[in-house]
């Protein structure tokens, strides 16, 4: 079937559009404490973005939120960086799912039918996961788990929690216990109680009342809010005792950690888990929304490893949403970076499982056409947790519906005037006003700044807009002059001498940050955070890469059309081959065009280079075992009998290199198998190294 340029622009529209939603309620839930979504409309979105990209490939870097883990730490605490990642989970939603799961699993390890796969399963614990260092037996440092990679330090208050032991016996010299902080159903209502009496914060949710009461500045506000801990696994270890899942959570349950009662079994044994734990979920004393499963033995996990932001070994079985009616008050419009209208549905406040929620976005106006949805309808809601919730049908009677006003597209930007226009094929509607709407500028700094990206302490979006407005802030760079500000910006209602000493030594702090970071800063368009760090880890430093950017644009400003070939045509050869220049795994055709586009443009070089004068662009650097490969390029053909060939590019990642799927000049190691075909034919011709699989698996074997 022939892929039509509309629906690959539709299909890459709409995920952009999920990105910006997953990205923003990812900030909310995990960064702030105050979702503005639930766990169902959330997990739709996932789910419909991954479809997309699971149907257009190409399009993967357009959605960087589907490899990122939570949020970034706050300013409010030091912040630690983890040893080891703490890994987000892949979601399944069906039995089918799970068994689609246990089949993969089979395949990357290459088992046969008849060989026993065992699973643990366990409740998922809808609370805010942390990791207890322990050191000589003793409690040395707690963290939640913020990005990922870097979380908060949180010690102080979690030793405030009765159910967190302070020392070990028996405990290796290095044990790092990994869990959910969570609160009871029952303590959760008396806080409420508490807080209302007092005129002080009532809580969404359980897990929000537990998140908010761990991220207390003071300690004392921890220890008086009845927080629990139950143990789920654990991070760096300096002896493993044991040599499976089930072995190592009864062996932390016996140094004092409360655990869920995990239990072990077939996929059959783990489903029938999930439905007799669905059963009696209500009579739970505290919050799940799902089971857990993983692979039991620990050699397999180790094998299996991570791809992006989850481990292949284990996988989320999430319970169905919950739904709810409530009225649609008004129909709003924001203004993202790129110009692009998103209208807003505000709804009468409704309660779901616990949840107040208020918002929903309409995504589009196609899709408010589709759902006939108007501003006074009652609408039916899905959600599951805390995220924004799904708009799913119209429930106002027809003739009330009919006497509604339709929704009318808005022809002007409501933030700057300008036209409003839908371009053919389009489904959005964007503000037509560039840079001159404040908007857009406005969006572009907020996203420079974001804490994935520079990260500013103590700059928010408030803030921004309050500098923006006093002509402060015309480009990114503006940010770094800011110091020079200092007496201005202290004499502001809300700072105060201390308040803009302390800015100003957060902008400094920021003028060195890495290749990888630097990047997903510009906001150039298809470079999110994932297809960001792949070009850093490439290419190593910033005159590096710049010098990649230089090619780029030198090779599409020079690319002219073949003899009787179409403009279409003459486009793809040449994306196509600013992807060969590239070079990088994943890095496709139209990545790589925006990047030529971005570096043509004078405008854009000259934002990078009065940023680069402000800046110190850092070399990325990742950890990995050092090998005869590392940072080469190396592609897998033919079959592969040992080990399957998702095994052998995670091993070779593991090693330093750079895995392609395609081989060129700047290809340095071929791993051929059986059945190998053009890939080894061309290889052979440019004179590259070529090995076999055992060969390879020496290679392996050799840097472990």
């Amino acid at each position: 079937m022939v892929e039509m340029p509309k629906q690959r622009r539709e299909a890459k529209e709409r995920l952009a559009d999920l990105d910006r939603q997953i990205t923003r309620a990812n900030e909310a839930y995990h960064g702030q404490d105050a979702p503005e979504m639930s766990d169902a409309d959330y997990d739709a979105l996932v789910a419909e973005a991954r479809a997309i990209v699971s149907a257009y490939p190409g399009l993967a870097s357009d959605a960087p939120s589907l490899g990122k883990v939570g949020a970034s730490p706050s300013g409010g605490f030091r912040k630690v960086s983890h040893e080891q990642p703490m890994l987000s989970l892949d979601n399944a939603f069906s039995a089918e799912d799970v068994v689609d799961f246990a089949d993969r699993v089979r395949r990357f390890l290459s088992l046969g039918d008849d060989e026993n796969l065992a699973f643990v399963a366990e409740p998922k614990i809808d609370g805010l996961a942390v990791a207890l260092r322990y050191e000589g037996g003793h409690l040395v440092r707690g963290a939640t788990r913020g990005d990922g990679q870097t979380g908060e330090d949180v010690t102080a208050n979690l030793r405030s929690v009765d159910s967190i032991p302070k020392s070990l016996k028996n405990a290796p010299d290095v044990l790092e216990v990994r869990g959910e902080v969570y609160m009871r159903k029952e303590d959760f209502a008396a806080l409420n109680a508490r807080q209302e009496d007092a005129g002080g914060k009532v809580f969404a949710n359980p897990r929000n009342a537990a998140a908010g009461s761990l991220r207390q500045l003071d300690a004392a506000v921890t220890a008086d809010r009845p927080l629990r801990f139950f143990a789920y696994g654990w991070g760096v270890i300096s002896d493993l005792p044991q040599d499976t899942q089930s072995g190592m959570m009864s062996w932390i349950e016996g140094l004092g950690f409360e655990t869920t009662g995990p239990e072990l079994g077939s996929v059959t044994d783990a489903l029938t888990v999930y439905e007799r734990t669905a059963e009696r979920r209500g009579e739970l004393p505290y919050d799940i929304d799902g089971v857990v499963y993983k692979v039991d033995r620990l050699d397999w996990q180790a094998r299996l490893g991570m791809v992006g932001r989850a481990p292949r070994w284990a996988i989320a079985h999430k319970f169905p949403a919950e739904r709810a009616v409530t009225r649609i008050n008004a129909i709003d419009v924001q203004v993202g970076r790129t110009g692009k209208l998103t209208p807003v549905a505000r709804l009468e406040p409704v309660t779901v499982g616990g949840v107040v929620v208020t918002n929903a976005t309409l995504h589009n106006e196609d899709e408010i056409g589709r759902l006939d949805v108007r501003a006074g309808d009652l609408v039916e809601i899905q959600r599951a947790g805390d995220v924004i919730p799904q708009v799913l049908s119209v429930k106002t009677a027809p003739k009330e519906h009919a006497e509604l006003p339709k929704f009318e597209p808005w022809t002007e930007c409501p933030v700057c005037g300008a036209l409003a226009v839908r371009e053919p094929d389009e489904v959005d509607r964007r503000c037509t006003g560039g840079l001159t709407c404040r908007a857009q500028r406005v969006e572009r700094l907020k996203h420079f700044q974001q804490r994935r990206a520079i990260d500013i302490d103590g700059l928010g979006e408030k803030t921004i807009e309050a500098f923006f407005e006093r002509g402060w802030l015309e480009s990114p760079a503006d940010l770094f002059r800011l110091p020079e500000r200092e007496e201005e910006i202290a004499s502001l209602e809300g700072f105060g001498a201390t308040s803009a000493a302390n800015l100003v030594a957060s902008v400094d702090a920021a003028r060195s940050r890495p290749l990888g970071r630097f990047l997903f800063a510009l906001g150039i368009r298809h470079i999110g955070e994932i297809t960001a760090r792949d070009l850093a880890r490439a290419y190593g430093d910033w005159p590096a890469f710049r010098a990649l950017l230089d090619r780029l644009a030198e090779l599409k400003s020079g690319h002219g059309a073949a003899v009787g070939e179409t403009e279409d045509k003459t486009a793809q050869r040449l994306n196509e081959r600013l992807a060969e220049e590239i070079g990088v795994s994943g890095i496709g055709p139209e990545v790589a065009a925006a990047l030529a586009d971005f570096w043509l443009e004078e405008h854009n070089r000259e934002t990078v280079s009065d940023l680069a004068s402000e800046m110190k662009i850092e070399a990325e650097v990742f950890e990995t075992k050092e090998s005869d490969v590392s940072g080469k390029s190396v592609v897998f053909t033919g079959k592969l009998e040992a080990v399957s060939r998702d095994e052998a590019k995670a091993q070779a990642e593991r090693l330093g290199a750079r895995v392609s799927g395609s081989v060129s000049s700047k290809t340095d190691l071929l791993v051929a198998g059986p059945g190998a075909g053009s890939k080894l034919k061309k290889a052979e011709s440019l004179g590259i190294e070529v090995i076999d699989e055992a060969a390879w698996l020496s290679i392996v074997e050799g840097a472990a």
